[in-house]
């Protein structure tokens, strides 16, 4: 017999995806303010209590989401190719800026109200749990292998790589293409470390 309800049976990573995906989408829609329970389970076509079965209500499920939806740099193991590494994971930063996830988190924190609620929750359970800024893994990673001293990683550091491509995504409204974000690797942050520029 057919499901009566609509709804398909699914577990496990499927399921979970489906909810990730359905607050996402709810978010973008509503916002924070107007999250329920209720319309994550209606888009993600699964009852409520299941959703109550994990988490204790709507803002759980989408820091749940945001942190497995949020992308995590790698250095090459070798720990040979320092440029290439950050310019990865600035590619990483601006792809993950036009997901589902990255689009939620630049709605959530755009409005002052959702800002003010979740920004703190965002820091400490998604991004600190995934690296914290987009090159910081990448930096500490050939810090630790004795390519520049630890100390040059200072927060301002951390962040040039970030705030240069945010600053494009708002200036251009598009991705950068991989010559601006070597142009940012090769200007910002590389002499930010120690390194000279490219020639």
């Amino acid at each position: 017999m057919g499901n009566r309800s609509g709804r398909t049976r699914r577990r496990g990573e499927e399921l979970l995806k489906a909810i990730h995906d359905a607050v996402l989408d709810e978010v973008l829609e509503v916002g924070v303010a107007r999250l329920t329970m209720d319309g994550i389970g209606r888009r993600a076509a699964t009852p409520r209590t299941t959703l109550y079965r994990r988490w204790s209500s709507p803002i759980e499920v989408l820091l749940d989401a945001l942190y497995h939806q949020h992308p995590l740099e790698e250095s090459t193991a070798g720990a040979d190719d320092l440029r290439g590494d950050l310019i990865r994971a600035l590619r990483l930063m601006a792809d993950w800026a036009f997901s589902r996830a990255g689009r939620a988190v630049a709605a959530i924190l755009t409005d002052p109200q959702s800002a003010a609620l979740m920004s703190g929750a965002l820091h400490e359970r998604v991004f600190a749990g995934r690296g914290g800024t987009f090159t910081r893994t990448v930096l500490q990673h050939y810090a630790d292998r004795g390519h520049f001293p630890a100390d040059l990683i200072t927060p301002v550091v951390a962040d040039i790589g970030e705030a240069l491509v945010t600053k494009h995504l708002i200036d251009k409204g598009r991705p950068p293409t991989d010559e601006a974000l070597a142009a940012i690797v090769d200007q910002a942050i590389l002499p930010a470390i120690g390194f000279g520029p490219r020639t």
